[in-house]
């Protein structure tokens, strides 16, 4: 099913592609994602978001979480979740994410792949969680139903109220003067969501910045996201080391209950 939200969703996220002549000029695939950027802490945060999927759970759930990266959406529920299913295109987080669920003493299976293309071979969970996936996903209206028909009471999105990589516009427009859109928005998915006939709810609410680590760690992802060659890497250091660096990021929480 097609939604003309949905419509305007993928035409946003089609204004953020990076330009053909930039691309090809890149010497590495600038769509990474950095496995040390997705590792968990030993105590986790409280949120919105784990808030709104833990208060449905009871002892003994079962957690899907779709994009799990490391399991951070995942983990902040158990307890009371015993047993946590990952899905995710990458192995390593999938090794991550097995790995964390042994040292925590929960159960665990892992699926890889994208979602929703493997959803048939997935588990049902109590709970399915989604964070800071759906700025990937053009084909949103797919994605979330498969999400709902994988949730016995509840799906929780987890998203950046700017797309994740608005915050490197001022990177873009020093160093290929490409200005970077405003859109999609978490407003977008909802009049999705809507339109597709479910009752979503948003909160807004600030969360602390996932960092990559160093300033010298930034500036070699950013430079790669930059399509920039490496020995161009200390210029965005220094352009890095000339900028506020956030220890927060505006954040948005989309729920829903099954009905």
């Amino acid at each position: 099913m097609r939604s003309k939200a949905g419509e305007k969703w993928r035409s946003s996220l089609a204004l953020w592609a990076i330009p053909q002549e930039i691309l090809d000029q890149a010497p590495e695939d600038p769509w990474i994602h950095p496995p040390a950027m997705f590792q968990i802490p030993d105590l986790i945060s409280d949120s919105i978001s784990h808030t709104r999927a833990r208060e449905v759970l009871e002892e003994g759930a079962t957690v899907l979480d779709i994009g799990c990266g490391g399991g951070i959406a995942a983990f902040a529920l158990t307890p009371p979740a015993t047993h946590v299913i990952g899905v995710d295109h990458q192995s390593e987080m999938l090794e991550m994410f097995a790995a964390n669920a042994i040292s925590r003493g929960v159960s665990s299976e892992v699926y890889e792949g994208f979602w929703p293309a493997l959803a048939r071979a997935v588990p049902v969970g109590d709970v399915a969680l989604a964070h800071h996936v759906v700025y990937n996903v053009p084909e949103i209206e797919e994605f979330l139903f498969a999400m709902s028909s994988h949730a016995k009471k509840r799906v929780v999105l987890e998203m950046p109220q700017l797309h994740p990589l608005a915050n490197a516009a001022p990177l873009w427009k020093h160093f290929w003067n490409l200005d970077r859109p405003n859109e999609p928005t978490p407003e977008l998915l909802i009049r999705v969501l809507e339109e597709l006939g479910f009752t979503p709810h948003l909160e807004l609410w600030n969360g602390e910045m996932r960092q990559a680590g160093s300033l010298e760690n930034l500036a070699h992802y950013s430079r790669i996201r930059l399509c920039l060659p490496e020995e161009r890497e200390p210029e965005v250091l220094e352009f890095l080391q000339g900028q506020n660096q956030p220890s927060e990021r505006n954040l948005a929480t989309i729920w829903w209950d099954i009905e």
